[in-house]
């Protein structure tokens, strides 16, 4: 009786055990029957149809009904000694739809089950991982349609904007800042225009190392560490006093904004849908417009007025272009704090297999749009997303109790290990074509935009010179005696002139040379020279006090029985002096204004007449409009066909753009667009250098020159692949 009685219960246990079994292994079919479907149509509510899940469950019961009678002695001896308690059932749900990538749980491969990853070849891995890749581009897309367009994309759209626009405004600050901090900070003319190059060479290593970082650690937490470096060393580069110490802090601040531009237009690639990716990554370039406006109405309001300025002694002196420095990091300081706000990419997240963060971020962008449509109660649906298949790297184990500073140097070797070999695979098939092209098009575009951009102003600053020296006033062999002067004198050259017991007092000559003059018993006092020169002359028993005449003013002159008290010492910023500057701010601001219609234009046509028509169109037309430079010969000229060429040219640069970031797929596109935009800078660099070095010698070079690298380059564009229809991979 104990014995039936004992048999009776284990046989309940194992019946019980075994419907457990059944119900878990039923829901995983469910789940995977699901999951198919998604693949084919977008519907999220897969478990809503009772029926059919009734009509699967009984099927599923009659199947195992059958088996169970021929089983039941093995089950029981099977299941003996089992404990209820700890059974663990699949699919439970936590808050966070639960992800599973079905991984055997052991290295042991039964019949009809899939084999280990520890079994596979690395190019069965990266197989698998592509097939993975392309199931998941398509599935994030319907997710974006879902989420929809709305508040949380025009969230990030101002804030990734006010870091492009700090990469705007990078550029232009050298540009403005550069006469006024050579003569404040009295560099020689040998050191003159390292600025402009250092500069631009921090930017390219920028973008190249931001870029690829952020393939690794997440677009947001690179971009808030680029800008942060970006608006740590520009703040500082306004006090510092020394040449060298200033082109250390504006290298290091081009070095943190160089990752804005490859990272910002990655990061919102990622939250937008097909059909809205390429109209709102035009409208995202206007903020690198803003920033040239921002700046040129800054140094136009600010850099004139050296009354805004403050000494403490002789030796610390904080004139209003470093007023203008300190403005112009405001915009990356606002970017850091508003990218604090902000959620990293769900797109880089899926990328690294972290299901659980990526679809929270989803979650957050839909209930975001939801609400501000006044959907709050839309829910959203999506309960899995493919995960790409996570191939193990080999990473170097540290012991804790090693020296810390030994780890920050492994762990920045292993970084920079990574981002090198996400560079090499940009250079790997399919993409390494494309890789190749991309980088042509970018240095072209760049070398004729930049090299033009710097000769442009200098041949208007030329014109004015000659225009200025054509209205000189020329005095020969005149004899003053006894005359005060205590006014200007500009634009002058005197030739023979005999000065007799005269008084120059709080006076100032400007662009005034005398040559072969003589100055007999002249008293000098408060006397500045901006452009003045003496040549040959002949000083004898006169008086300087406070006065900035020196050596490098009197040229082969003589001084006898003369004596000199007091010389102002340094180099004297005079803004009042320089009669182009504010034509130059001027200039600069209606140049960056011109390029507002092309922005307009290619924002509104880029998914209608492609990014590629775009592009050649854009480059080639460009190139053309250079020719008419033959017919620049007054500055009204200079300047429309300065405004022509930004406006034409915008639209390449920004479909060069939208290109860009839809050719590389996630796991390497902020490196792949760090690579293409260090290459803009290091043409930006050589532009400079040759454009510069023929500005007042020859018109045809710069004119062919750019021409043909432009109408080169759009041609080259052409050949790209069309990316309107793609997903992002």
């Amino acid at each position: 009786m104990d014995e039936n009685r004992t048999s009776l219960v284990k046989g309940a246990k194992d019946i019980a055990k075994e419907a457990k079994r059944q119900a878990a292994r039923n829901f995983n079919k469910a789940v995977d029957r699901a999951s198919d479907e998604y693949s084919n149509q977008r519907s999220y509510n897969r478990f809503n149809n009772e029926n059919e899940e009734e009509e699967y469950y009984q099927q599923q019961d009659e199947y195992y009904g059958e088996n169970r009678d021929n089983d039941d002695g093995a089950s029981s001896d099977a299941t003996e000694g089992h404990d209820d308690e700890n059974e663990v059932y699949e699919g439970e749900y936590q808050g966070v739809p639960a992800y599973s990538d079905g991984k055997p749980s052991d290295a042991h491969v039964a019949l009809g089950e899939p084999v280990s990853d520890s079994l596979k070849s690395h190019k069965d891995l990266e197989s698998e991982r592509q097939a993975d890749e392309e199931e998941l581009a398509q599935q994030y897309e319907l997710i974006l349609q879902e989420c929809g367009h709305g508040r949380f994309q025009w969230q990030l759209y101002f804030v990734l904007g006010l870091a492009l626009m700090s990469d705007g405004v990078e550029v232009f600050v050298v540009g403005f800042v550069l006469p006024s901090a050579e003569t404040d900070m009295c560099v020689p003319n040998s050191g003159a225009g390292w600025l402009g190059s250092i500069v631009y060479l921090g930017m390219m290593v920028g973008a190249f190392f931001w870029g690829g970082l952020s393939d690794k650690v997440g677009r947001r937490q690179i971009l808030l560490i680029s800008l942060s470096v970006n608006g740590f060393f520009a703040f500082l580069s306004s006090f510092v006093q020394g040449y060298s110490m200033f082109l250390f802090c504006r290298m290091v601040s081009g070095f943190g904004i160089g990752g804005a531009v490859p990272i910002v237009f990655s990061f919102f690639a990622e939250v937008l849908a097909r059909e809205k990716r390429g109209e709102h990554l035009s409208w995202l370039c206007m903020f690198w417009m803003i920033g040239g406006i921002y700046a040129s109405a800054m140094a136009w309001a600010i850099i004139p007025h050296y009354g805004w300025s403050f000494s403490m002694g002789s030796a610390y002196q904080f004139h209003s272009w470093r007023v203008f420095v300190v403005v112009c990091a405001l915009p990356c300081v606002s970017a850091v704090v508003a990218l604090t706000f902000m959620p990293e990419s769900p797109r880089f997240y899926l990328e690294m297999g972290k299901h659980d963060e990526a679809w929270m971020v989803l979650k957050h962008i839909h209930d975001t749009n939801m609400r501000a449509r006044g959907e709050p109660e839309r829910v959203f649906t999506v309960n899995r997303i493919k995960i790409p298949k996570q191939l193990d790297e080999l990473v170097e184990m540290q012991n804790e109790s090693a020296n810390p500073v030994l780890k920050v140097l492994l762990k920045i070797q292993s970084e920079l290990k990574g981002i090198w070999k996400t560079f090499l695979k940009c250079f790997t098939n399919p993409i390494k074509e494309n890789t190749i092209k991309l980088a042509a098009v970018w240095f072209t575009l760049s070398f004729g935009y930049y090299g033009l951009s710097v000769w442009f102003p200098d041949v208007i600053k030329h014109l004015q010179a000659d225009e200025y020296a054509s209205r000189v006033k020329i005095h020969n062999n005149e004899r003053i005696e006894d005359i005060t002067f205590n006014f200007t004198l500009e634009n002058q050259i005197h030739r023979n002139g005999l000065f007799l017991n005269d008084r120059f007092i709080a006076m100032k000559f400007k662009a005034v040379t005398f040559i072969d003059s003589s100055f007999l018993n002249c008293y000098f006092e408060d006397v500045s020279t901006v452009g003045s020169y003496f040549k040959n002359c002949t000083f004898v028993d006169s008086f300087f006090y406070n006065t900035d005449i020196d050596d490098s003013k009197l040229i082969k002159s003589q001084v006898i029985s003369s004596s000199f008290h007091h010389n102002k010492t340094g180099c004297q910023v005079t803004f009042d002096d320089d009669y182009s500057a504010y034509w130059v701010y001027f200039v600069n601001f209606l140049g960056t204004l011109a390029v507002l219609p092309g922005n307009i234009v290619s924002a509104l046509l880029m998914d209608k007449i492609g990014r590629l028509s775009m592009l050649g169109g854009s480059m080639v037309l460009s190139g053309i409009s250079c020719f008419f430079l033959w017919f620049g010969t007054s500055e009204s000229m200079m300047i429309f066909m300065l405004c022509l060429y930004n406006g034409l040219s915008i639209s390449a640069w920004n479909s060069l753009d939208v290109v860009t970031t839809e050719l590389y797929p996630t796991d390497r596109r902020g490196t792949g667009f760090g690579f293409c935009n260090a290459m803009c800078k290091l043409a930006a660099v050589l532009g400079n250098l040759i454009f510069g070095s023929l500005v007042g010698i020859t018109k045809a070079i710069p004119i062919l020159l750019a021409s043909s690298v432009l109408v080169g380059g759009g041609l080259i564009g052409l050949r790209l692949p069309d990316t309107r229809t793609n997903v992002l991979m």
